[in-house]
């Protein structure tokens, strides 16, 4: 497979296939089940070649680096990037470089794990993340493309920051001011 995480992916998979025999297949895996998955697949891909994770539980592959001063996202900042977006079974829910057309927004008007991500990218860098459940959608799965507690992985390539002064307020930052 193309990517380190596919022997994963097919795991996951493969759990939640089984998980649904058991119920007669009717509604497809549930709730449980899909987080199971999820979080096997996190663990099995912390341990792949490259992979890095932060924090909060995202992990991301360098696939290209930008200038070593290349220019950091805050919080605040408006950032352009060209992305795909796939499940863990490689279909793709959404891509802005099959559209052709980079993506500009805040980083507040993305889910959370995006947000982190980005955050940790310089101009130029180009990443694979991956994005557990509760970084993402989810319980609720996103449009029908992207089922409850599903990870999201994401090619992403940040193409250029647009600084805006201050950084977006923290929830502690936020709580102290009251």
């Amino acid at each position: 497979m193309r990517f380190g995480w596919g022997r994963a992916a097919v795991l996951a998979v493969a759990m939640m296939a089984l998980a649904a025999c058991g119920r007669g297949g009717e509604g497809g895996p549930s709730l449980e089940d899909r987080a199971a998955a999820a979080a096997y697949f996190m663990e099995s891909n912390a341990r792949a070649e490259g992979i890095e994770t932060l924090p909060s539980g995202v992990q991301y592959k360098i696939l290209a680096s930008g200038p070593a001063r290349g220019v950091k996202p805050d919080g605040n900042d408006l950032v352009r990037v060209d992305y795909e977006g796939t499940l863990t079974d490689g279909r793709v829910f959404d891509s802005s470089f099959e559209r052709g057309s980079p993506a500009v927004f805040h980083l507040d008007q993305v889910v959370p794990g995006w947000t982190e991500g980005l955050r940790n990218m310089r101009v130029g860098d180009e990443w694979l993340l991956y994005i557990p459940p509760e970084l993402g959608y989810g319980e609720r799965g996103a449009g029908g493309m992207i089922p409850p507690n599903s990870v999201l992985v994401f090619r992403v390539k940040l193409l250029d920051v647009a600084p805006i002064p201050g950084d977006a307020p923290t929830r502690g930052a936020a709580a102290a001011a009251v």
